[in-house]
């Protein structure tokens, strides 16, 4: 099993930044891939960025240039700092992380979510 840990969520007003925090445990052998997803009431989850291994990032459209994610493979960490936030970026945030564990099987996990509020 690999479990994931999210932190940092909380009650903002628009303009300011929050950062988010998830630590992946458990049978990890290796993570490829780490991001961030967002979920608004009724709507769809959606992807807000992803981060290889190797660094390389992909960012929503819409979060281009005020969100900035990044990781630390030694503690299996992935961090999304959230800047210039808006009323719309109002959200649960989740953390996703795909990779192999210890027995050489295939993974992809969630966390339990953190929820981002963003007052006007």
């Amino acid at each position: 099993q690999v479990q994931l840990v999210e932190s940092g969520g909380g009650l903002v007003q628009a303009g300011e930044s929050l950062r988010l925090s998830c630590a992946a445990s458990g049978r990890i052998f290796s993570i490829n891939v780490m991001g961030w997803y967002r979920q608004a009431p009724g709507k769809q989850r959606e992807l807000v960025a992803t981060i290889t291994s190797g660094g390389n990032t992909n960012y929503a459209d819409f979060v281009k240039g005020r969100f900035t994610i990044s990781r630390d493979n030694a503690k299996n960490t992935v961090y999304l700092q959230m800047d210039s936030l808006k009323p719309e970026d109002t959200a649960v945030y989740y953390c996703n992380a795909k990779g192999y564990r210890d027995d050489s099987l295939f993974f992809g996990s969630w966390g339990q979510g953190t929820q981002v509020t963003v007052s006007s």
